[in-house]
């Protein structure tokens, strides 16, 4: 694909739905097209930073940023509120990472439907953290399925597909800028003439469910492989960060890699701790630590780490 917008068979008027940076990546490529965005629909503002005051989530900011209304229901089930949308008379409702699930009243009102923006090449990853459980389950590839809806969770025609490489340095962070940006390309592409595109079934027998990440998950169990927890650095980071015990404080750890060597120590124990990383061992060879964080303190090289608590990284420790 080129970096060049597709030209639209006409513009359309668009109703966009979508939350978090990953939606705003999206809506903001809309609002630079040809096509009308009529009305935004979003989360209701959440409390955050130390006051806990309500703010604004990414789509909304963008959206009160160029003067487009939004609308923020606890629900689209009320007949209100569906009337309320109908009204806007758009063509087609946009959909990326809103957070609320549509009734089958609401996806019938737009003329062409309602396309969602899904981080994954359905039908292999169905739900709510598909960036996150592809590097967890060590995928060599994902994408972006722009994808027609139905009443199931990710179920619906497929109409378009982009394909994106999964390095093994990426973190859900980098994969997820990654997406974000090729979903943008995908649903102006999708757009620029909805009737050409071809619908195609999900293979319901090759579909995964990407359930939400749960903070437990992020603690490590050092009898897995070494490679396995290398994945699951990468996929919670940013959000909730792999951890671990170290004496009787929570060491997270922000980046590592995986060694192929037989460390012949209990899994958990510290062999080495050097500039150049904090080896532990696993089930199968040792993860190397180079960033890791400690209470109170922010992410930091393991160089610098080392600097100011040597104490605590002497080999033969064991992390719990």
């Amino acid at each position: 694909m080129t970096d060049q917008q597709p030209r639209a068979v006409r513009p359309l008027r668009i109703i966009f739905a979508g939350t978090p940076d990953f939606a705003a990546v999206a809506l903001a490529g809309l609002l630079d097209s040809a096509h009308e965005v009529v009305a935004v629909y979003t989360q209701p503002d959440r409390p955050a930073g130390r006051g806990r005051k309500l703010k604004p989530g990414p789509v909304k900011q963008l959206a009160l940023d160029h003067h487009i209304p939004v609308a923020q229901p606890l629900s689209l089930k009320d007949g209100d509120e569906q009337e309320k949308l109908a009204a806007w008379q758009a063509d087609i409702m946009v959909v990326a990472a809103y957070g609320l699930l549509l009734p089958e009243a609401v996806l019938a009102i737009p003329p062409l439907g309602c396309l969602n923006i899904h981080a994954s090449l359905l039908p292999r990853w169905r739900g709510a953290a598909p960036i996150q459980r592809a590097i967890l389950a060590g995928d060599t590839e994902t994408g972006i399925t722009i994808m027609q809806m139905d009443k199931g969770l990710d179920t619906g025609e497929m109409l378009l597909k982009e394909i994106c490489p999964i390095s093994p340095e990426d973190t859900a962070e980098s994969l997820h800028d990654k997406l974000a940006e090729l979903g943008k390309t995908a649903i102006l592409t999708a757009l620029a003439d909805p009737a050409g595109l071809k619908p195609e079934q999900q293979d319901d027998d090759s579909a995964n469910y990407a359930k939400k990440l749960d903070k437990a998950e992020a603690l490590i169990d050092w009898t897995r492989p070494a490679a396995e927890i290398a994945r699951l650095v990468r996929a919670f980071n940013p959000w909730p960060v792999a951890q671990t015990g170290l004496g009787g404080k929570i060491l997270r750890i922000w980046q590592a890699v995986p060694l192929d060597n037989t460390p012949g120590k209990p899994a958990g124990t510290l062999t080495a701790a050097a500039k150049a990383g904090i080896d532990v061992a696993c089930g199968s060879g040792s993860l190397r630590i180079l960033t890791a964080q400690l209470p109170g303190g922010k992410p930091l090289p393991v160089a610098d780490l080392l600097n100011g608590h040597a104490d605590l990284f002497q080999v033969g420790t064991r992390l719990t």
